[in-house]
């Protein structure tokens, strides 16, 4: 199973760092992982709403250069469907069963997804009805992906 963790913009922040390598490091045992950052786009405070928008295009025309032919694409949207950690797990392993090998998931920048990251995404998946920032939603995501491998596994982890 190859996963990629596709995401705008760097992590700023040695403890997030740290974090996102450990489960990188714990995810090893049941996947291959990459992940793959573009360039934000600089956006100065009181944007217009076509300005956002403008913002979200030119990020997600990076991301969508980036995802691979055939690749199942789950995109992080606060619009997006809930799951529990088993839930997760199960829509997860039924990916694999229908023959997916690669799975893609998107975490966008301060201003979101376009509608065109939107809309490639086979699933929309939502974390919270709450906002998150982006670098922290990617250790977030990586700790609930290996949690989602153990659930598979029958393997003990913490509730």
């Amino acid at each position: 199973m190859n996963i990629d963790i596709l995401t705008v913009g760097k992590i700023k922040g040695n403890y997030l760092n740290e974090g996102i390598k450990e489960y990188g490091k714990r995810l090893s045992r049941y996947c291959s992982l990459d992940i793959i950052e573009v360039d934000d786009e600089k956006a100065p405070e009181n944007l217009s709403d076509k300005e956002m928008e403008m913002i979200k295009d030119r990020e997600g025309d990076k991301l969508l250069s980036k995802i691979p032919s055939g690749a199942f694409v789950v995109a992080l949207a606060i619009e997006g469907k809930q799951l529990s950690s088993e839930a997760l797990s199960a829509k997860l392993n039924d990916i694999m069963v229908e023959g997916n090998s690669h799975i893609v998931f998107i975490i966008g920048g301060s201003l979101g997804l376009s509608k065109e990251v939107l809309r490639r995404a086979d699933l929309k998946l939502s974390f919270s009805r709450m906002t998150f920032p982006h670098q922290l939603m990617r250790m977030i995501l990586l700790e609930q992906i290996y949690r989602a491998f153990r659930i598979m596994r029958n393997e003990p982890y913490h509730k």
